[in-house]
């Protein structure tokens, strides 16, 4: 035998209707906080300051950076370009 029940309620309703807390608030706020700190930090960056923060050490200039791009590039059109 099957009990099939269907409940038409918002998830406020739910959440009240078993007890449970209403967090909306706290993570609107923490949100907030969030969004406050990521542009202070963001502001305080330069883009030269990011890319020595986002590129390895031994790839901090572009001549590198292209030349790495290029020979994984040619890599992988020779691995894909090889017969057995």
């Amino acid at each position: 035998m099957k009990v099939s029940v269907d409940i038409d309620c918002t998830p406020e309703e739910l959440r009240t209707f078993f007890g449970l807390p209403d967090v909306q608030p706290m993570q609107q706020a923490l949100m907030k906080e969030v969004e406050e700190r990521m542009k202070a930090n963001l502001g305080a960056m330069d883009p030269e300051t990011m890319i020595n923060t986002w590129l390895p050490q031994g790839m901090q200039n572009w001549e590198q950076v292209q030349k790495a791009f290029w020979n994984q590039f040619n890599a992988s059109g020779n691995a894909a370009g090889k017969k057995d």
